[in-house]
């Protein structure tokens, strides 16, 4: 004999259990691929178009190899607002993860002054145009040649 608390409790239980079916099946279409070894090179393409697609401005890349052992390339962005150099950075770190396995650390998200995206061979600098000005990151790893260009 089932009350009408039993009612509820089953009720309560297909209730609960529905969303979590439903993420299931959600999460498997977009769970992250396998990290596969990306080269040094198809990383950056990468990263430069995710920077492209979000608009961000004055991307500098520079060649590190040779130059340091913390990673192969260092690529410097702007954009144009602390919201947008929040969003910038995080869906880099968002489509590394989903479209090749890439995790990556990110540093100062909060502030969306300046935030770097650790991805192991590249380093990616996003800044807020003044901040950037302010550092001038890039003339410290740029050769003289390059900077002339």
């Amino acid at each position: 004999m089932l009350g009408i608390g039993a009612n509820r409790c089953v009720r309560r239980r297909d209730f609960v259990l529905s969303p979590n079916v439903v993420a299931a099946k959600g999460a498997a279409h977009s769970a992250p691929k396998k990290a596969k070894e990306l080269s040094s090179e198809d990383l950056l393409a990468a990263i430069l178009k995710s920077l492209d697609d979000d608009k961000a401005e004055d991307v500098v890349q520079i060649d590190l190899r040779g130059k340091t052992s913390i990673g192969d390339y260092m690529v410097v962005c702007s954009g144009r607002s602390s919201r947008q150099v929040g969003a910038i950075s995080e869906k880099l770190a968002e489509r590394l993860k989903l479209d090749h396995g890439r995790a990556s650390k990110i540093e100062g998200k909060n502030t969306g002054d300046w935030v770097l995206v650790d991805t192991g061979d590249i380093i990616v600098h996003v800044f807020r145009p003044e901040v950037r000005e302010f550092y001038q990151l890039e003339k410290m790893w740029l050769t003289p040649e390059a900077e002339k260009a």
